[in-house]
């Protein structure tokens, strides 16, 4: 087992990490920019070190400065959380190449399942059901058009490198392609520092399936059942909950079995998520895989009891996956809120602040993942994400009913956030029925803020 890890990440999931690692009697280090200073990973850990400005790229992706403090503490293990560096083929070699373990699969797992026009190829090779799209990456515009042409009006624009929604978009007539290929492309190209793209159909009003998997070096690849991300605003998740109402059984145990063979597909080792679009006549297709620990993986813990970031860390040492497929059980449904400092009624424009008070709520089947405390001052510099509001229940019904409870008891003073837009969907009759799309945020908002 490990001695000690460094947590190459911030905010509410190096908090989440850090626990874990103190149950399993592994030291922690923080790293943190000047902006974060005050953090609560910073207090929590055993040790932290400034890695860096507030500016994220010249500290939580400064890869020199990370790899230095932990070579120097003497870590023998990293782990990235989600975002920044979690899913960069290049840190997680260079990792590797200090003689310290990095917690996730291999740089070149990495690249095969990160380049999405890649893995696209590799899973229709293997016969996992794909959205129609270009073949491979296209380069220009005029790729574009031809791609789009032949694959047939609307289309989606995909950065391949992409992710949380970046470097997308979506064209519906052949007069929008330029303007917007064009533009996805800049974004991808300051977001990610890769601007290849790709087209896929656009497949309208779908529901937003994904499943997680777990796979160890000795070739066991297991499904944790799945996650249902259909609430989202601007291609961002909002609400996640587990497990989905759309899927039957039957439909449930196919798509887990693609996802096994997806990864197995990829020599997958450790937590991933293999994500599918849901059309209303029940067809599913694969749209990328996510080779990290997800935001939502609270609810899959809740429904299956099994600790994802333990079992990332067991796997990560050579340990044997610590659960086999029929152990996996799904019991009750559990629903996850994302909790933004953000204001839904000026274009979710982002609010940071000094949290003046707060009010966390508690009870049977309650479960917040923050860093936030009182006095707190949230930085501008990163995402909008301050907490998140996890419940679970016996059923569908009763884990609405304690979300809408929670979410009345949660008081986070001093700046403006979405909770109030939450709990409005909570009250939706779509919301409550099922019936949600992705599409619900965009077709409701005006009501849903007013």
């Amino acid at each position: 087992m490990f001695r000690k890890i460094l947590i190459a990440n911030r905010g509410e999931i190096a908090v989440r990490i850090i626990r874990t690692c103190k149950e399993l009697g592994i030291e922690t280090v923080a790293i943190y920019s000047q902006a974060d200073k005050a953090g609560l990973h910073v207090k929590l850990a055993d040790e932290a070190v400034c890695v860096g400005p507030a500016k994220s790229t010249e500290s939580y992706l400064n890869m020199k400065n990370i790899l230095a403090a932990a070579t120097t503490l003497g870590c023998d293990a990293i782990h990235p959380g989600f975002g920044f560096l979690s899913e960069n083929a290049t840190f997680a070699r260079l990792v590797e190449t200090c003689g310290i373990k990095f917690i996730g699969p291999s740089g070149d797992v990495i690249d095969k399942m990160g380049n999405k026009s890649a893995a696209r190829k590799l899973m229709m090779d293997h016969d996992v059901p794909v959205v129609p799209g270009s073949d491979g990456s296209v380069h220009t515009v005029e790729e574009a058009r031809e791609a789009a042409e032949r694959i047939g009006y609307p289309v989606l624009i995909k950065a391949s490198a992409g992710g949380g929604g970046r470097g997308m978009r979506r064209v519906y007539e052949p007069e929008e392609l330029e303007k917007e290929f064009l533009a996805a492309r800049t974004e991808a190209k300051s977001c990610f520092g890769d601007d290849d793209m790709y087209l896929e159909k656009l497949i309208l009003c779908p529901k937003h399936i994904e499943f997680q998997i777990m796979a160890d070096r000795f070739g066991n690849v297991v499904h944790l059942g799945e996650r249902d991300c259909s609430i989202q605003r601007r291609n961002q998740k909002m609400i996640e909950e587990a497990p989905s109402t759309a899927l039957t059984p039957e439909l449930r145990d196919q798509m887990g079995q693609d996802a096994v063979r997806a990864a197995r597909a990829a020599g997958y080792e450790n937590a991933g998520t293999i994500e599918y679009v849901l059309d209303k006549d029940g067809n599913y297709y694969f749209i990328e895989m996510n080779t990290r620990i997800q935001v939502e993986h609270p609810i899959t813990e809740m429904v299956t009891g099994i600790d994802l970031i333990k079992e990332q860390i067991l796997i990560a040492a050579g340990k044997p996956l610590s659960f086999s497929q029929e152990d996996v059980v799904l019991r009750g449904h559990s629903i996850e809120c994302r909790i933004n400092a953000e204001n839904p009624k000026e274009n979710f424009r982002p609010c940071p602040g000094t949290v003046k008070g707060i009010n966390i709520p508690g009870g049977m089947g309650v479960r917040i993942d923050t860093a936030l405390y009182q006095g707190y001052q949230i930085p501008s510099s990163y995402d909008s994400m301050i907490a998140k509001v996890i419940v679970s229940g016996n059923n569908r019904e009763e884990a609405i009913s304690r979300m809408r409870r929670v979410l009345e008891e949660l008081i986070i003073q001093g700046i403006e956030t979405n909770i109030d837009l939450h709990y409005w969907i909570l009250h939706s009759e779509e919301f409550v029925s099922g019936t949600f799309d992705t599409s619900f945020i965009e077709n409701n908002l005006d009501k849903l803020v007013t």
